[in-house]
């Protein structure tokens, strides 16, 4: 299964009137954490045609709670309606696309695999690639189609709290450029590495990150323009994990579990496997206030 689509390779797939119209489901993920109603507004001046969308806050979350971070996982039947009025069912091919270098639509690629459905792929480059070729846009919003989704959720794909704290071995809290040989997990932190750092927090109460985290910036599985890093970059970028014998356990977390979800497609593509802590560090340090 291709996991990311071009643009040219997106048009020429939806054009062809030998696909039936629900093969392809486009989805538009466009969202901006200071500004939630924008990815909305974007979608409705302008969106890929025939796109549905699904708002970060809205519908790939479920409420906030006093723990579970800022973007607890969506209820599975609930964001499973929504999916099926898509007209999308196990047969149908998933692209997501978004235009913040696969941010949010990256956490759409992987709750979808998440819950039992591999036909999902991302559009590369997204928004500004498509806009960049001179392709159609549309304001029109695609009525609801027949589907059947039916969730199912792999529990060995995530992790909390508990299994991080069980996982952790006595280490100090440093900055750490590369996983300690021999731990059973390594923790991935995703995000900007001055927030890795406690140097910056804009929207957490508290800075820092987890005891013993190494930090993978999420922007470094794309270039400036949203493209995703060709295989051979990747895979430089993380030959210190697939050299660490015996394999430890990986897990990935960002802020809120949505930037994270890049450094699980960069991981899924040069073939390691990894987890999501879906709390992230928003949940880790609301034990912390």
């Amino acid at each position: 299964m291709e996991d990311l689509f071009h643009e040219l390779q997106l048009q020429s797939e939806v054009s062809n009137p030998n696909n039936p119209q629900a093969s392809i489901v486009i989805v538009d993920c466009r969202f901006s954490l200071m500004q939630p109603h924008l990815g909305r507004q974007q979608y409705e001046t302008s969106h890929l045609p025939g796109a549905y969308y699904l708002d970060l806050n809205q519908d790939l979350s479920s409420p906030v709670a006093t723990h579970g971070g800022r973007h607890p996982l969506p209820n599975p039947d609930v964001l499973a309606v929504q999916l099926t009025a898509m007209g999308i069912t196990p047969e149908t091919l998933v692209v997501a696309y978004d235009d913040s270098r696969l941010a949010f639509a990256a956490r759409l690629w992987w709750l979808l695999r998440y819950l039992g459905h591999d036909r999902v792929a991302v559009l590369n480059g997204g928004w500004s690639a498509w806009q960049a070729a001179g392709l159609p846009t549309t304001t029109e919003i695609p009525p609801p189609r027949p589907g059947a989704f039916v969730p199912c959720p792999n529990p060995q794909e995530i992790v909390d709290i508990q299994d991080i704290r069980a996982g952790l071995q006595p280490i100090e809290s440093r900055h750490q450029s590369q996983p300690d040989p021999g731990a059973p997990i390594v923790l991935i932190d995703s995000r900007e590495s001055v927030r890795y750092r406690g140097e910056s927090e804009p929207i957490d109460p508290i800075a820092g990150h987890i005891p013993g985290a190494v930090n993978y910036p999420w922007q470094e599985v794309t270039d400036e323009n949203g493209f995703v890093q060709s295989l051979e970059t990747q895979r430089d970028r993380w030959k210190s994990l697939s050299a660490n014998q015996p394999s430890p356990e990986i897990i990935a977390y960002c802020g809120s579990g949505v930037t994270a979800c890049v450094n699980l497609l960069s991981l899924y593509q040069v073939g390691i496997p990894a987890k999501l802590y879906p709390g992230s560090w928003s949940d880790w340090c609301s034990y912390l206030v």
